[in-house]
């Protein structure tokens, strides 16, 4: 599948576009094998890289830190990410698909790092949870159509890395490039994630034949330390990050 989503019209892709490149991904689909199972690197196409940022984010926001329900809860202040590593949450990115001037509650709204350097800077608050926690509200309450507010990110991204894609597999020997996640199996209490995945070999270096019906399972502490981002972020969702590496997954053939 693809598709795309922009602010204004003349910064859409082109229907063209993004039929053929829908079209592209479904034929390199056809046939797909199954994976070796065991411990190996697993890299993570941005389409779904981001689904990352989305676990951390609810790991971070108040409401789990008040209910004492999140595997950070007494991470403020350590490093939870590899030396390097930068997460930001940017309300104020020109046509950012989530950009605000002022969050669900009115407050006004200000980039924010969350991750610096691979330390935990902040929580995700809202003025309930702050008054809870005894600190200011961060100005992430967001609101739905109806009800009370609760705590989410605006324009969230994980700044680029140093390395090339290709540079980023040419070591790995054997692994699987992943271009779909399926399912919920993740408990942000404990940090445990298996998730079902589809997706194509690493072989030698290079990105080679799909394969699907597979999970990949660890933990968010020990997949956060182990990510290795490359540099080709492109702004095109909500939540933005460049491909990205992780070691030592555990993948299993169904």
């Amino acid at each position: 599948y693809d598709y795309h989503s922009a602010r204004h019209a003349a910064r859409l892709d082109s229907a063209e576009d993004i039929g053929r490149r829908a079209g592209e991904r479904a034929v390199a689909r056809v046939g797909a094998g199954r994976v070796r199972g065991g411990p190996m690197p697993i890299v993570l196409d941005p389409r779904v890289g981001s689904s990352l940022l989305g676990h951390l984010s609810g790991a971070i926001s108040g409401s789990a830190i008040t209910r004492r329900t999140s595997f950070l809860l007494e991470a403020m202040g350590t490093r939870i990410f590899a030396p390097g590593i930068d997460i930001v949450d940017d309300p104020h990115r020109p046509h950012g698909l989530r950009s605000r001037p002022f969050d669900g509650e009115g407050l006004p709204v200000s980039p924010m790092k969350l991750v610096s350097d691979g330390m935990l800077e902040t929580w995700l608050l809202d003025s309930a949870a702050a008054r809870q926690l005894g600190l200011e509200p961060t100005g992430h309450a967001v609101r739905g159509v109806g009800g009370a507010p609760s705590v989410g990110p605006s324009n969230l991204y994980l700044a680029n890395g140093k390395t090339p894609v290709a540079s980023l597999i040419a070591d790995i020997d054997y692994g699987v490039f992943v271009t779909e996640l399926i399912g919920q199996g993740i408990n942000l209490v404990t940090g445990d994630y298996s998730r079902g995945a589809a997706g194509y070999l690493i072989e030698g270096g290079v990105i080679t034949t799909p394969v699907s019906e597979f999970t990949v399972a660890g933990t968010l502490q020990s997949m956060f330390r182990e990510l290795v981002p490359a540099n080709d972020l492109n702004f095109r969702y909500g939540i933005n990050v460049p491909t990205l590496r992780i070691d030592g997954m555990t993948v299993a053939s169904g």
